[in-house]
C-alpha cells in the first residue's frame, strides 16, 4: 500500500474516540451488508481508529485498514496491534494483491474526487468483488452547512462555499459514477438518520471542531468563537432539544459488484 501526504483535514484521534463514537457505532449495522467470510481479504477504507476493522476481523476475514490521516492510523495501531493499518490515499491505491471486498464507512463524503476514488477501488477488487459503503448523501447536515455559510458571511467572509470540504451526492449521481467505472449497483438507499451529539450544550461546538475545521482553520480565535456562537444561535430552534443537540444526517448506503 502506498504512503501519501498527510490528510488536509487535521484529525484529532482522541477527540474522535471520546466524543464521536457514533461514527463507527452506526457503521456496525453496515457490516451486515458486507457479510464477511473467514479467509476473505477485506480493505477497510477510511478505517479511523480501527473499531470496524476489528469487527470485520472477528468474522475470520483478513482485514487491512487504511486512512489518509496518520493520527488515526497511529491510534488504530495502538488499539489493535494485531491488525494491519496503513496511511494510504483512496484516490490512488497501490496494492500487491486484490481484495474480496472494499468496505468504507463515513469516509467517501470527504473525497471530492469521487471518480478517482471509485476507479481506485475498482482496481483493488477481484472480479466479482464487492464494494460496500455508507457516507453522507444529498442533504446531509444541510442545516449545519447553511448555518456555517451564514456565520462566515456575518464575520465578513465572502463566498464561504469554498471552505466546504464535503461531497454529498444523490443516489442517482453516485450510482452513475459507479456504473461508468464498471460496477453493477445491486443495492442503494438514501435515508435520514438524526444523530445525537454527546456533551449536552457543547455538542454542536465539538462537532464543528471535529468535522468542520475547514471552515475554522484560517480564523482567529475570536472569529472562531463568534462563528460557533452564530451557528449555535441559528440552529438552536431546530436541532437543540432537551439540553442536547441532534445533527441532521442523511446517509447513502451502497452495495456494488465489480463485473
Amino acid at each position: 500500500m502506498n504512503k501519501i501526504l498527510p490528510s488536509k483535514h487535521h484529525w484529532n484521534a482522541l477527540l474522535y474516540e471520546d466524543k464521536h463514537a457514533f461514527v463507527w457505532q452506526y457503521g456496525e449495522d453496515l457490516l451486515q451488508w458486507l457479510n464477511s467470510k473467514p479467509g476473505e481479504l477485506i480493505l477497510d477504507l477510511g478505517c479511523g481508529t480501527g473499531q470496524l476493522s476489528a469487527k470485520i476481523a472477528e468474522s475470520g476475514a483478513e482485514v487491512i485498514g487504511i486512512d489518509s490521516a496518520a493520527t488515526m492510523i497511529e491510534k488504530a495501531r495502538q488499539n489493535y496491534p494485531n491488525l494491519r493499518f496503513e496511511v494510504a490515499d483512496a484516490r490512488n491505491l497501490q496494492i500487491d494483491k486484490l481484495f474480496d471486498a472494499v468496505f468504507s464507512n463515513a469516509t467517501l463524503h470527504w473525497i471530492k474526487e469521487a471518480d478517482a476514488a471509485i476507479a481506485s477501488i475498482y482496481q483493488a477488487l477481484k472480479p466479482g468483488g464487492r464494494f460496500v459503503a455508507e457516507f453522507g448523501g444529498k442533504g446531509n447536515v444541510e442545516s449545519i452547512v447553511q448555518a456555517l455559510y451564514v456565520a462566515c458571511e456575518k464575520i465578513g467572509l465572502s463566498n464561504p462555499q469554498v471552505f466546504n470540504p464535503w461531497y454529498f451526492p444523490s443516489i442517482g449521481e453516485y450510482s452513475n459514477l459507479l456504473e461508468q467505472q464498471g460496477f453493477e449497483v445491486t443495492q442503494a438507499i438514501l435515508f435520514t438518520r438524526p444523530t445525537f451529539l454527546a456533551d449536552g450544550e457543547a455538542g454542536i461546538k465539538n462537532w464543528l471542531e471535529m468535522f468542520a475545521s475547514a471552515f475554522l482553520a484560517k480564523l482567529s480565535d475570536a472569529e472562531k468563537v463568534e462563528v460557533i456562537r452564530y451557528v449555535e444561535d441559528y440552529l438552536q430552534p431546530t436541532l437543540y432539544r432537551d439540553h442536547a443537540w441532534t445533527a441532521d444526517y442523511r446517509r447513502i448506503r451502497i452495495l456494488a459488484i465489480k463485473v
